[in-house]
């Protein structure tokens, strides 16, 4: 499955219907969004079928960076059951992100 680019009124249903969802919250004028965009692109595929992977424009669904409380980005959350156990502020290698993923699966 492909990046899924999230619009608040399709999120929940998403989220809490995946075991495990990772999703990164982004804007196009960020350089370190920009930086980090392949990362979460690669990741998508590695974890294809096991991980729903995920965006949102914080520009155009500003309610939900809010409710995420999402201060800086790129941020990216984790959830399992639609619920965050954990994120990471800022460009990271892919490590930091598969480790969450892998041991959580």
């Amino acid at each position: 499955m492909a990046i899924q680019h999230f619009k608040t009124s399709e999120f929940d249903a998403a989220v809490e219907a995946a075991p495990l969802a990772m999703v990164d919250f982004w804007a196009s004028w960020c350089g370190p969004c920009k930086m980090l965009s392949p990362v979460v692109e690669s990741i998508a595929e590695q974890f294809d079928g096991k991980v729903l992977v995920g965006k949102v424009n914080v520009d155009e669904e500003p309610d939900l960076a809010r409710r995420f409380g999402v201060m800086s980005i790129p941020t990216v959350v984790f959830l399992k059951n639609g619920r965050e156990f954990d994120r990471k502020v800022g460009v990271m290698p892919p490590e930091a992100f598969t480790s969450v993923l892998n041991s959580n699966l």
